[in-house]
């Protein structure tokens, strides 16, 4: 699975003026992504506003993105939820031929039991005809997947490949990292842990901030996959700032606010997010100023 490798981001869904799709900035940011160091892209995703995008519009975003990749590197989709049935239908609904994996969330809001998210994923592996990323967010769904569900989802089920961790908790990180099969990629999805997991043993990122900074943050983790921290970490230093603030008001509208500065997209977000505020906007100005000095 070295296709998993190294950096892969949350890519965003830009939006027009009346909110519509921004179809034309969505394949500049493809191609800018891939053009420097992206190794792997994954569509509607929470930074890429599932949960307000139409069925029509994701399939409609799917084909844009596949367009401008042409086969240049892995695509993965985001198809999750917290009822399995209608993540079933959506699977078997969805041509994925031309996709390499599939991003699936653990359950929100019902909050189940660990073994509702074991029987959970079990159903989703059955249906699916391609790999399968799990993601545990606590932060979004209210409950954390333990790492023994995760192992023994990793143990039982030969198409269920890594986990997105994304709990910020090092703890369950290194008790991935260590309890482990040989071949399953433990992926992080904390861009402020992610260097630190990446020297630990973890595979790589899907990064929210490394779309807008894909040159610095893919040399980072590649430094950071050759055991090379002091290096990796000059970088990791640099980033820390703008990381921070990307996630300080709610994400996507901090990672909106820097691809504005950079002329990669609106700032628009649908509700009930807002966009950025001008204070959050005028900080990400001076960080990427600072950064460029």
């Amino acid at each position: 699975m070295t296709k998993f490798h190294g950096t892969g981001v949350a890519i965003i869904t830009p939006f027009n003026d009346d909110l519509t799709v921004d179809h034309a900035a969505l394949a500049n940011l493809v191609n800018f992504n891939i053009d420097n160091g992206t190794d792997y892209i994954v569509i509607a995703g929470t930074t890429g506003e599932s949960v307000t995008i139409t069925k029509e519009e994701k399939h409609a975003i799917m084909q844009t993105i596949i367009k401008a990749n042409n086969g240049r590197v892995p695509l993965v989709l985001g198809i999750g939820g917290n009822n399995t049935a209608t993540v079933i239908e959506e699977i078997k609904a969805t041509n994925l031929s031309q996709i390499d994996a599939l991003l699936s969330v653990s359950p929100y809001y019902s909050k189940p039991q660990q073994e509702g998210i074991y029987q959970h994923f079990k159903a989703i592996s059955q249906a699916s005809p391609v790999d399968i990323i799990l993601y545990n967010v606590p932060g979004r769904t209210s409950s954390n997947m333990s790492p023994e569900t995760t192992l023994r989802l990793a143990n039982d089920f030969e198409n269920i490949i890594a986990v997105k961790e994304a709990g910020n908790n090092v703890h369950q990180y290194l008790k991935l990292l260590r309890d482990k099969p040989d071949d399953f990629l433990i992926i992080s999805g904390d861009d402020d842990l992610v260097l630190g997991v990446v020297l630990a043993g973890g595979a790589g990122v899907i990064s929210v901030l490394g779309q807008a900074l894909p040159k610095q943050f893919s040399k980072m983790i590649n430094l950071g996959l050759e055991g090379k921290a002091k290096e990796a970490y000059a970088i990791h230093y640099k980033l820390m700032d703008l990381t921070a603030l990307i996630f300080s008001e709610n994400n996507p509208a901090g990672i909106k606010g820097v691809l504005e500065a950079l002329n990669l997209s609106t700032p628009k977000v649908r509700l009930p997010l807002v966009e950025a505020s001008k204070e959050l906007k005028q900080n990400i100005k001076q960080a990427l100023e600072k950064l460029d000095s």
